[in-house]
């Protein structure tokens, strides 16, 4: 009987790891990136710094992100001016202005969406033409509209011509346009008038829209000043755009006074940054129901 001998396998080396080849565009890119955020966020860093420094420290050194010495004494004398009813002013304009606007901006732009009547291309043609004119050219037909209308120097004065913006409606037309017609035939069908399709069925579906220009209509009417300049100059009707830049001038502006005018502008982002970033959340949420929905 003959026994035959199996030879052992052969064990075969493992291949040697790739080596990795350093991501030298990647590392570039970052750094460009990096470099041009530095650039970006250096004169927001500066007004924060020097709102904390003393007159004398922010002119001796004016780029310098260490205060010397740290103190607070530019937000005290700030809250011996009128700033708080400057803040009051563009909290209700702003409110005021955002609650307009969302709610004109959507009944418009379902109306050029959905309606059909005669002039409604002309009409859409104008509201695009109307975006494309820079604001500061309207500023003397608006002064004297507000006087004819004898409304100048009002409160009213200052959130009324605010209250309609052409790139708002331009916003809710193009999103309504993206809602499936099917919907509102179905609510239609059951016995829904146009209406309130609009209020119940396709409104609704406009959430990311809708926090979209209420970001827009807030932070604009809130960073106003070239409106507010020609709408009134009662003293009692300043908003902080108008009341900050008198900072820089008269008796609070002599000298270099550049802790008190940066301490301000510092209070007057905050409102803005803290509704952006709340609603920002709400805002990617929405659109990601959106993407899984279509």
């Amino acid at each position: 009987m003959t026994t035959t001998l199996e030879a052992p396998p052969v064990e075969t080396p493992a291949p040697a790891p790739a080596r990795r080849r350093f991501p030298v565009g990647r590392f570039l890119a970052y750094v460009v990136l990096v470099f041009f955020s530095i650039v970006y966020l250096y004169p927001f860093l500066i007004q924060v710094v020097t709102s904390f420094k003393t007159d004398s420290d922010a002119t001796n050194s004016p780029l310098s992100l260490l205060p010397d010495p740290v103190t607070t004494a530019a937000f005290g004398r700030l809250f011996d001016t009128d700033f708080a009813l400057w803040g009051f002013n563009s909290v209700w304009v702003s409110v005021l202005v955002t609650l307009g606007r969302v709610l004109l901006c959507s009944l418009a732009g379902y109306a050029l969406a959905r309606l059909r009547f005669r002039g409604r291309s002309a009409l859409f043609t104008a509201v695009l033409a109307v975006m494309a004119v820079p604001g500061v050219v309207l500023l003397i037909p608006k002064f004297l509209v507000l006087n004819q209308l004898g409304i100048y120097d009002t409160p009213v004065a200052l959130f009324l011509p605010l209250v309609a913006d052409a790139a708002g409606v331009f916003i809710m037309k193009q999103f309504f346009e993206s809602v499936p017609a099917s919907i509102e035939e179905a609510a239609r069908i059951d016995g829904a008038g146009t209406f309130r399709v609009f209020w119940s069925v396709v409104l609704p579906m406009a959430r990311p829209a809708l926090i979209t220009l209420t970001i827009l209509s807030f932070q604009a009417s809130w960073n106003e000043l070239p409106h507010f300049i020609v709408a009134s100059q009662d003293r009692d009707l300043y908003t902080l755009t108008k009341g900050v830049a008198t900072l820089t001038t008269g008796q609070l502006g002599s000298g270099n006074q550049f802790p008190l005018t940066l301490g301000a502008a510092l209070l007057m982002t905050l409102p803005v940054a803290i509704v952006f970033f709340v609603f920002q959340r709400y805002f990617v949420a929405g659109a990601n129901e959106g993407a899984v929905k279509g």
